[in-house]
């Protein structure tokens, strides 16, 4: 693309010795010079013509002069517009107030042509740059606004409301969140119906972040509710999606995963822990216990690997907390991790609470604990308590 550029002098015959001097560059098409005898025919052109890149002004002319002409291009606020100002030799005063306005360079009188040939070629070497920039920033600005669209997605496919329009909803008390890192994250949650009085229910964490554990993330979550609708062990639920992912995973990308079924009537709850962290059972009496099961491997890590399941029960008042690894490794600006001792004693204060109390309190206290520390991993909590 040729660099435009406008020459603003009230000497005629400048026309004819840039046209003569750039003959080579104007034919190859590098320059395309445009021309004006003052200030205000300047604006005119530059009305006709907004991709001009140079302005080539002298500062002493009639009707509006080439610093007035610099002060209504600096209101335009175009960064690559560059301004060479000219004028004559002994005219430094008016030089020293043309680069103080914003001018890129000055040439004097009478033009060195060679000088200005290479003061041109600095100007080009901005503007091309200044362009890149813009044009980066362009790119950026759109990802940004992609990622936006992306994370509102991303909450859109999960559970936002926690009533169960099911007979015994009234036994069960159901609360999540996640607190993505950064704008998109991996972890996900998930609970549904498989009959009348029973539901499915997972938490789980891909392995990296942003966008492609993003994609990742709704796969996983998609094959785990396909599956598990189905009414199947929640082992052989997991050794399915496992093998699907086995077969569609891409650069070495991996769940761990925590996947259960409870029955509202009873309390009863049998589970599959692929890799994920043993979950916590906030007791009615306030004792907090880890949940202890055979853990079994990540998904999408190893095809045809066989999967264990096992059961536990919540009494009445008691509470099953499970979280990803965001929580307890949780840094501060020290480094240091918020762990497994801070979250028990966490749990251990929601003595008798709903589940929305528990996942706003733990919340709060990571929080509290990283005290402005970035955000290293995304935050999920899933909580269910048997009323």
């Amino acid at each position: 693309m040729s660099i435009k550029i406008l020459s603003v002098d009230d000497e005629t015959d400048l026309e004819l010795l840039l046209s003569q001097y750039f003959r080579r560059k104007i034919r190859n098409g590098e320059y395309e010079f445009f021309f004006a005898h003052n200030g205000l025919e300047a604006l005119q052109v530059l009305l006709k013509h907004p991709d001009i890149s140079i302005i080539l002004s002298d500062i002493n002319m009639p009707e509006m002069d080439g610093l007035t002409l610099l002060a209504k291009i600096n209101e335009m606020r175009i960064p690559s517009l560059k301004c060479i100002m000219v004028s004559a030799y002994g005219d430094m005063d008016n030089i020293r107030q043309a680069m103080n306005g914003g001018a890129f360079d000055f040439a004097t009188k009478p033009i060195d042509l060679d000088d200005l040939q290479r003061t041109i070629d600095k100007a080009v070497e901005q503007i091309e740059y200044i362009r890149s920039a813009q044009k980066e920033h362009v790119q950026l600005v759109d990802i940004q606004t992609d990622l936006s669209v992306a994370r509102e997605i991303q909450h859109a496919i999960l559970p936002r409301t926690f009533d169960l329009k099911l007979p015994d909803a009234d036994n069960v008390n159901i609360y999540a969140s996640m607190l993505a890192a950064k704008d998109v994250g991996g972890d996900f949650y998930d609970f549904f119906p498989i009959d009348d009085h029973r539901i499915a229910f997972t938490i789980a964490d891909v392995s990296g972040k942003g966008v492609p554990a993003a994609i990742f993330m709704a796969v996983s979550r998609t094959l785990i509710k396909a599956t598990g609708i189905q009414d199947k062990p929640t082992n052989e639920c997991m050794s399915t999606v496992n093998n699907i992912l086995c077969d569609e995973s891409v650069g070495s990308m991996f769940v761990t995963v925590f996947y259960g079924i409870y029955d509202l009537q009873t309390g009863q709850i049998t589970f599959t822990n692929a890799g994920h962290n043993p979950p916590y059972i906030l007791k009615a009496d306030g004792q907090v216990e880890v949940v202890k099961s055979p853990c079994n491997l990540v998904l999408g890590a190893v095809p045809d690997m066989p999967f264990s399941c096992d059961t536990m029960k919540l009494e009445p008042g008691d509470t099953l907390y499970m979280f990803t690894d965001g929580v307890t490794e949780a840094e501060n600006k020290n480094h240091d991790q918020f762990g497994e001792s801070r979250l028990e004693a966490a749990l251990a204060e929601c003595k008798g609470a709903d589940s929305r109390h528990i996942v706003d309190t733990v919340n709060a206290k990571v929080k509290e604990f990283i005290n402005g520390a970035s955000q290293s991993d995304d935050i999920t909590q899933l909580v269910i308590r048997r009323k």
